[in-house]
């Protein structure tokens, strides 16, 4: 597992993507940026990786795909993916809205975003895993109750 908690940035679109990397570059400091614009090689990257965690920004229309497809391709190796994504659309219909209530995404933005609103929604998503890493370190019979996980 890596020590880092990196960011995949997956949209179709390059200056969407471009844009999307360059706020991320302004203020993300807690792991490495991997930004894409071709489902395949995001797909083949992250089947490399071990199990573990990882920030995932993910246009909802890739192509003939979707984000709901991508996160179902990775859930081996990436299990809590859907709380770790934010999810960028053009329009947020209600049957957009309602895949990520059903597929516990809490992070919805759309197009044109404001740059602020990604800020938050990554440090939100940096902000649970910073506090438990706070709370393992803190507090050793807490941090023995997962040795055995």
């Amino acid at each position: 597992m890596s020590n880092n908690l990196d960011v995949i940035v997956l949209d179709d679109d390059p200056q969407v993507c471009t844009l999307i990397t360059e706020i991320l570059k302004s203020f993300y400091v807690w792991g490495e940026i991997h930004p894409f614009t071709n489902y395949k090689e995001a797909l083949t990257f992250c089947k490399k990786k071990h199990p573990g965690v990882a920030i995932f920004i993910l246009d909802v229309y890739l192509d003939k795909k979707t984000a709901f497809d991508f996160l179902e391709d990775i859930s081996v190796q990436y299990a809590w993916a859907p709380e770790d994504t934010v999810i960028i659309t053009g329009k947020a219909s209600d049957a957009i809205v309602n895949m990520c209530i059903a597929s516990n995404i809490n992070y919805l933005i759309e197009k044109p975003m404001k740059a602020y609103t990604l800020k938050l929604a990554v440090r939100a998503i940096v902000g649970k895993y910073t506090l438990f890493a706070k709370r393992l370190i803190g507090d050793p019979d807490f941090a023995k109750s997962f040795a055995n996980l």
